[in-house]
């Protein structure tokens, strides 16, 4: 009993000392110049609180798991887990060998810690994954749990080198995508049939509660992988990520939350690599992403879902990854409806036949919201697809996507940025006659292998400083 009152003073300690670190924060940043936006990065670093546990373990196998790969230890978990709260606190350990398991939930001061030469295989039965309250593709609903799943919890990480396998394939989860590449036929159910994704939509859009709006079972909308919902100080370190069934690494309203280390390599549909959802003080760093969908997306809702919520996601930090196959390197939407501010990128390598563009920000007059003080810098890119920037009011995915909220999408710095081979554009942007995408900074930035070095359509102030395509000096527009 001591012990826990110590654990529960401990993390209120450590919220209380975030609240000011933050609020401290706040105060400095307001005096820092718009002309030197990294100092405010480096601020909001410090601000994040670290994770802290007991030195106490509950190894899996003294709750009864089996290394087999075979038996399903849903039930080990969920009493390591139990034990290790129960008890102030401390690490849950995964040995090494493969378990199978259904839907791991976390708890507050839990350290869930996977041992170099540990799997975790997550089965493919969808009848193991509870109804929760969850998001899919920006609209919240009660779905099949994920994989990995935190809620309302408070100091809780994920550690460790080993693997968490979805198990996802063209057999299972990825059919239900609709996608003829993921093994769906013509007569197989999927999120496209009539009474699924759509009736999603359609419910956020009526406003109908979120408790009302039950899928699971017969519905087909594929659970995220690891996703911390409405939670505080969480860490995700030095795990693999492999197979997963949909978003990847999803923290949901949750903030103060690094994620250090993660290796993603996970080619199925949808498969982003991370997604901050209405999530502040996010910190990436020293990640490698491989996939099927975007590196990194970050969101903030779909639509009127996401106007409901309207927490807009902000400082979020990427620094030191590798980004490799995917639609973007780091992306702003499209599910962003409630905006999203102070993006800091820095030091990344991105380089793939497979990388279609660097930097890319979506949206359209259905999602509207602001995107505005995105700054890059030091990035090294081989090869993108398509282009290096790409910024689009009049993304276009299920058909027309054309509505009353326009966006706004403003102040995106680009700085130190080399590109062997940058594919058809160097920039890319189109906004609204009404809604220009505004102020538009390239600063030493040099282009290969580029097709022309930008197309433009309703951008108001477009700057390129000792900026090169080709080797030719690109200068700067006059509007």
């Amino acid at each position: 009993m001591i012990v826990n009152k110590i654990i529960a003073f401990k993390t209120v300690l450590i919220t209380s000392v975030a609240a000011l670190l933050i609020l401290s924060c706040a105060k400095q940043t307001a005096k820092v110049s718009d002309a030197n936006p990294w100092k405010k990065m480096e601020l909001i670093i410090k601000s994040i609180p670290q994770t802290q546990f007991p030195d106490k373990t509950f190894n899996i196998k003294d709750f009864g798991a089996v290394a087999d790969g075979k038996t399903s230890n849903t039930l080990a978990f969920e009493k390591a887990i139990k034990a290790c709260a129960g008890n102030g606190g401390g690490r849950v350990l995964v040995p090494n060998g493969k378990y199978l398991t259904g839907p791991i939930h976390l708890e507050s001061n839990v350290n869930l810690h996977i041992e170099d030469n540990a799997e975790i295989l997550f089965s493919i039965n969808p009848k193991e994954y509870p109804m929760v309250h969850t998001s899919w593709e920006g609209t919240e609903l009660m779905n099949y749990s994920p994989l990995i799943y935190a809620r309302n919890k408070t100091n809780v990480a994920i550690t460790g080198k080993g693997t968490l396998n979805g198990q996802a394939d063209a057999t299972n989860w990825w059919i239900w995508s609709g996608g003829k590449d993921y093994g769906w036929k013509k007569g197989i159910p999927s999120q496209n049939d009539p009474e699924n994704r759509e009736v999603l939509i359609e419910m956020a859009e009526k406003g109908i509660p979120v408790e009302e709006r039950i899928f699971g079972e017969g519905r087909y909308l594929r659970p995220n992988f690891i996703e911390f919902f409405e939670c505080n100080t969480v860490l995700v370190k030095d795990i693999t990520v492999i197979n997963a069934p949909f978003w990847i690494l999803h923290p949901i309203k949750t903030n103060n939350i690094i994620i250090d280390g993660v290796t993603v390599n996970s080619h199925g549909p949808n498969n982003d690599g991370c997604d901050p959802e209405y999530s502040q003080n996010v910190l990436i760093k020293n990640c490698t992403f491989n996939t099927g969908d975007d590196c990194i997306a970050i969101k903030s809702g779909r639509d009127a879902d996401g106007r409901r919520v309207a927490i807009p996601s902000k400082n979020i930090i990427v620094q030191n990854c590798k980004m490799i196959d995917g639609h973007g390197g780091v992306v702003m939407g499209s599910e962003i409806s409630a905006g999203v501010n102070n993006v800091f990128v820095e030091n990344c390598v991105m380089d793939s036949p497979n990388l279609d563009r660097a930097i890319r920000i979506k949206t359209n007059s259905k999602r509207g919201g602001v995107v505005e003080d995105v700054y890059v810098r030091n990035l090294e890119v081989g090869t993108v697809k398509e282009c290096v920037l790409r910024v689009t009011m009049f993304y276009n995915v299920y058909g027309s996507q054309t509505g009353n909220f326009i966006p706004t999408v403003r102040n995106i710095n680009l700085e130190n940025i080399t590109v062997k081979n940058g594919g058809k554009y160097g920039v890319w942007a189109e906004g609204y006659e009404e809604s220009p995408v505004e102020n538009i900074t390239l600063k030493n930035v040099k282009i290969a292998k580029v097709g022309k070095p930008y197309l433009l359509k309703n951008v108001k102030n477009i700057n390129f400083i000792n900026t090169n395509a080709n080797e030719k000096k690109v200068e700067t527009i006059k509007n």
